[in-house]
Formats: C-alpha cells, sequence, structure tokens
C-alpha cells in the first residue's frame, strides 16, 4: 500500500505542479456542505489512500481559491515559482527541520545566504542577520519582542508599561502583537495615510513624556493600498530619540530588488528590525517570512530558550541557532524553497518578475484614468491600484466581484478607502495579462 500511494500521491502532485495556467477555483461551498462531504472519511478504521487522494482532488481542493493563479487579485496574491514549490516538496519529503547548528547546519546555512542577500538589499550592516518565521504577524511578534527587552534592559526598570509609535495604516497584526506584549500604541495621524517625520514630531509635541516609548514601527508598503512610509525620516527621529526602528515589510519589503522603486527605500537602512514576506512578492510558497535584525545578539538575549536538554546546541560561539532569534523552538527550515528557486534562477530574474508588477499597476491606473465612470483614488506605489466606480455602492461592487470569480474571471474583492468602499487591484503574478485587467473593467460598465 505505501508504495501505491507513493506514487499516486507525487502523480497528483505532478499533475498540479504542471498546471499552466493555475485554475482560480471557485470555494463556493457553505461550512454545511462540505462539513456533509467530509462526514466520515476520518473513522475508526483506515480507508484505502486512493480513496482519500479522491476526497482531496474533487472536494477539498476546488474549494480552496488559489492564491497563485495569475486571476488571483485580491488581497496579497501569491506567485511561487514551479522551483519552489518542487522543492517545498523535497523538503516535506524529509520532514526536514531548521532548529539548530547542530541538527541542520546545512539547512541553515543555505537559508543565511538568503538573509544575507536581502539585508544587503535592505542595506543592512554586514552583521544583520536573523531566521525565517512563519508570517509576517510572527516576524513582527519577535522583532517587537527584542524592542521591549532592549528597552528595559536599557532603561533598568523590568515593571513599567512601554509605548509604541505607530501609524494609523499600521497593519492589523501589529496591533495585536502589541496587545499580546503588554505594549501600548502611540498613535499617529496620518493624513495622507503614509507615516512621516512630520506627521511623528507633531504627536510627540502634543505628549508631555516620552520616557516610556521604546520603538516606532513604520510600513514599507501597506497591505491596503501599497504605500511606503518615510522611512529616512523616521529612522532619523528613532535615533535621535534612541527608540528601536522596525520596518514591516511583509508585503512590500521585496521592491527593493526592483531598481524603479529603490529610491522609496530610503532610509531602510536605519532599521533596527526588517522584515519581509517572500511568499508574497518573493515568489516562494507559503509560510515564509525573512526576520533580520540589525544587532542579532539582541535578539538571541531576548529569544534563546534554556533547558537542560538543549545545552548541547550551543557548544561554539560560531554557530547560528534560528533557535534564538524568534519566539519559536520546532522549526522548518522554510527558507530552502526560496535558496533553491534563486539559485536555479538567478536574482535578476526576480528583480525582473518584481518590476511587472510595478508595470501592471501603472497600466492599470492609465487605463483607469481614461475611463469617465471610473476614478483613479491615488497613483500607484508598488503593485496596488484602488479606484472607484461612479455611483455604485458597496452591494454593486459585491456582486461585481462574486459574477468575476463565478464566471472564473478573476478573484477581486472590494476593499475600504476612509469608510468608502471601492475597488482593488493587487498585483503581483508576473504572468498576469492586461486582457485580463480589461475584461475586469468591461464589467464595471
Amino acid at each position: 500500500m505505501t508504495d501505491q500511494m507513493i506514487r499516486h500521491v507525487l502523480a497528483y502532485a505532478d499533475g498540479r505542479l504542471r498546471r499552466d495556467p493555475v485554475p482560480l477555483d471557485r470555494g463556493t461551498k457553505t461550512m454545511a456542505e462540505l462539513d456533509g462531504l467530509l462526514a466520515g472519511v476520518i473513522g475508526r478504521h483506515g480507508r484505502d489512500p486512493d480513496e482519500v487522494l479522491d476526497v482531496y482532488s474533487s472536494v477539498v481542493a476546488p474549494n480552496v481559491i488559489s492564491t497563485d493563479s495569475s486571476r488571483f487579485l485580491g488581497f496579497i496574491p501569491a506567485a511561487p515559482t514551479k522551483a519552489s514549490l518542487v522543492f517545498d516538496a523535497l523538503l516535506s519529503s524529509a520532514s526536514l527541520q531548521g532548529i539548530s547548528w547542530l541538527e541542520a547546519s546545512g539547512a541553515v546555512a543555505a537559508e543565511n545566504s538568503v538573509l544575507r542577500l536581502i539585508a544587503g538589499e535592505a542595506g543592512l550592516p554586514t552583521g544583520a542577520g536573523g531566521c525565517f518565521v512563519s508570517g509576517g504577524s510572527a516576524g513582527n511578534l519577535s522583532a517587537l519582542a527584542v524592542a521591549r527587552e532592549t528597552a528595559k534592559r536599557r532603561a533598568g526598570d523590568g515593571r513599567r508599561r512601554l509605548r509604541v509609535v505607530v501609524g494609523t495604516e499600521a497593519h492589523s497584526s501589529i496591533t495585536s502583537t502589541l496587545r499580546l506584549l503588554e505594549m501600548d500604541a502611540l498613535v499617529v495621524r496620518t493624513p495622507d495615510h503614509r507615516l512621516t517625520a512630520g506627521a511623528v514630531s507633531a504627536a510627540l509635541a502634543e505628549d508631555p513624556d516620552l520616557s516610556d516609548v521604546a520603538a516606532v514601527v513604520a510600513t514599507a508598503g501597506t497591505a491596503n493600498a501599497g504605500i511606503v512610509d518615510d522611512l529616512a525620516g523616521v529612522g532619523a527621529l528613532a535615533r535621535e530619540h534612541q527608540w528601536w526602528f522596525h520596518v514591516d515589510g511583509a508585503y512590500g519589503g521585496a521592491g527593493i530588488f526592483a531598481p524603479s522603486l529603490r529610491d522609496r527605500y530610503r532610509g531602510l537602512e536605519l532599521a533596527d528590525s526588517f522584515i519581509l514576506d517572500p511568499h508574497k512578492w518573493l515568489f516562494a510558497p507559503y509560510d515564509c517570512c525573512a526576520l533580520l535584525y540589525r544587532q542579532p545578539v539582541l535578539a538571541r538575549a531576548t529569544h534563546t530558550q534554556h533547558a537542560p536538554y538543549l545545552d548541547a546546541l550551543r557548544t561554539e560561539d560560531s554557530e547560528w541557532n534560528p533557535t534564538d532569534y524568534a519566539y519559536h523552538l520546532t522549526r522548518r527550515a522554510r527558507g530552502l524553497p526560496l535558496w533553491f528557486s534563486l539559485a536555479v534562477h538567478g536574482v535578476d530574474a526576480y528583480r525582473d518578475a518584481v518590476e511587472v508588477a510595478v508595470r501592471l499597476a501603472r497600466e492599470t491606473a492609465e487605463l483607469i484614468a481614461q475611463e469617465d465612470h471610473l476614478e483613479l483614488i491615488r497613483e500607484p506605489e508598488l503593485g496596488i491600484v484602488l479606484f472607484r466606480r461612479r455611483g455604485w455602492g458597496p452591494d454593486d461592487y459585491l456582486v461585481w466581484s462574486r459574477r468575476l470569480h463565478r464566471d472564473g474571471t478573476a478573484f477581486v474583492p472590494p476593499s475600504l478607502w476612509e469608510g468608502e468602499t471601492v475597488g482593488r487591484f493587487a498585483f503581483l503574478h508576473p504572468d498576469t495579462s492586461m486582457d485580463v485587467v480589461r475584461e475586469i473593467l468591461r464589467q464595471t460598465r
């Protein structure tokens, strides 16, 4: 049975990997319908693997919208390369982990070579380092935990509740992280949806006591509109006040690889910590977030776990244990699929692919500007385009979006902008066609 199971599962995986283009799928069944279809699949006794695989292929898979489809233009898409997907399958076939240097020095060394590449593109010093975690939320939590503990050590007061400066467009995971870390947000109003040094200074002028501020968070590409904060100005203020400077680039951080966007990231080199999700704009499979620290020793002081059975992991100062740089202990070597794909395709191919999304956004903005019934909300900075259809209300956008998905044209859910329901394109997949964009816009007439 094992031989047959391996053959059939790998054959299914082979077929899925060869699909080009990737199907969008519908994902339209209700919870009750899916519960009914899956009832009894798991029971007291085992089932034939082919039967279970058939349930997966006929029930589970069609009800998962493929974020790696070139027609998936909602939220933040994914577009893993075939090379990264194949290598992810290899990684899973060995249950390969990446906990420590002692257990997985080869995997850790390969991951670190990718982290050094990202750090170099960001302008961080040669000593910067970190690890790969599951996603932006895990990265933000781990980085801000280091910011908190570093501030407490510097102040010599471990009991005081600390604050973090954030803009109104900061990702929801930042708010969640601060709550979990028992820190408070000093929220800076950002009239143009962009955190700037001027906006932070104005907020500081209204605050009588800043001694409890530990950090400031800037965003390198907001999830809703792709706006890059004033990294240079905010970073300089952080240096002036001796705050930890964290940059959340989960979505937009990969723009550092695009020559046309280089100037937007000026100031990123000042960051004390920086995150970037390769499973978004660096074409890696889920789940993968690169977490980097300017001074990794500070992260080790916060995250290193101590237990009698763990002492064997730390025998040499030169060894690098990914478990010391985030809140995790057990972890898979999730950076290896990206390492393999980068090596196979080369960095220049990645630069070109990032530029494609930028070009798609700009060309779409030009199309929208030519239509009297449409209005461009703001010029796109990265790969996200916001627009309104004159005369439409929230229900009109929902009907339009559902029709596009039902017909297999595209997945384009609406969003909110200053309380108003609007249309939103999120470009990331290099194979997305402007013909698809034109069809989507035609259906707004």
